[in-house]
């Protein structure tokens, strides 16, 4: 573990709003810069006493479809979009209060919160980021999925969406990869919106839940493309599949270096490889404070 630059918080404060995709409900979302080492701290200021959730990988609730995180009374939903546009805009030190349980849908994208943040601006802080640099490969599979984070020699991180279906779909089996600046995310992966099949459009809407959600805040693929829609890129599936997997490995806490590559893998997958990190990250950590240690102690 080492570090590359300082911790960053934004200069002032910004704020979104919309609707959540399955409870309907509008919410606002405010972001405030944070003191070095703070964290990304999530908060629900529409309960008594604001009760307060870490955005890490301890508190991940499985769910389907989305990124959930739950601590005690503060319950969250569908975090990985934001998450993501916060991990590849350098904010490492941020409050960011709610007055629901659902982060809003807005276009299904994290363009929204990319630029609130720009807008905010950024501030340096005199403490040192760490990083996580993967050494040796890790893989995870399961059912026909993988995800596999490996070493890379430049100093960077680099992550690619692998999407194909088994069963007959009109989404065209495509690739995304990118190496995460600020720049390459705005440009190439903040836009990218969720999507759905028209048949799973069908099934979720039939069963009481997104019924409010138009054509035009999701994607719905049918057999001749988007309905009522058009793409913001050719592979715009992939490149969303990979703006969620940068959110959810952003619950790791920790700056990483690596391939992170994923072949059909999802939210869950996802999810189980962000705690072998932070389990890997916690180790390298332990391990350079016992080696201070014995330094000062001879």
């Amino acid at each position: 573990m080492n570090t590359s630059r300082n911790e960053h918080t934004i200069a002032t404060t910004c704020e979104i709003s919309g609707r959540g995709y399955w409870s309907g409900r509008e919410v606002r979302v405010c972001i405030d810069p944070a003191s070095a080492g703070t964290g990304i701290q999530l908060v629900r200021d529409d309960l008594p006493g604001a009760p307060t959730c870490p955005a890490s990988i301890d508190y991940r609730l499985d769910a389907a479809l989305r990124t959930n995180l739950i601590h005690g009374d503060a319950k969250f939903q569908m975090v990985e979009h934001l998450l993501a546009a916060l991990t590849a805009m350098e904010i490492d030190n941020c409050i960011v209060a709610i007055d629901g349980e659902e982060f809003p849908g807005l276009d299904g994208s994290s363009a929204a919160y990319v630029e609130a943040l720009r807008g905010a601006g950024l501030i340096i802080q005199a403490r040192a980021k760490h990083r996580l640099v993967v050494t040796e490969t890790i893989r995870i599979e399961e059912q026909g999925c993988w995800l596999e984070a490996s070493p890379t020699t430049d100093g960077r991180a680099y992550y690619e969406y692998r999407l194909s279906f088994d069963d007959p779909t009109p989404i065209a089996a495509q690739t995304f990869g990118l190496f995460l600046t600020p720049y390459q995310f705005i440009r190439d992966v903040s836009r990218a919106r969720t999507f759905v099949t028209e048949s799973q459009a069908s099934q979720i809407r039939s069963s009481g839940l997104a019924a409010h959600v138009t054509n035009q805040e999701l994607l719905v693929i049918g057999s001749n493309g988007p309905i009522d829609n058009t793409l913001h890129y050719p592979n715009e599936c992939a490149r969303h599949k990979t703006l969620d997997l940068i959110g959810d490995l952003a619950l790791a806490g920790i700056d990483l270096v690596g391939r992170f590559v994923s072949f059909r893998g999802g939210h869950n997958l996802n999810g189980k490889m962000a705690k072998r990190l932070a389990e890997l990250a916690n180790s390298e950590s332990q391990k350079s404070t016992q080696k201070t240690t014995w330094r000062r102690a001879a």
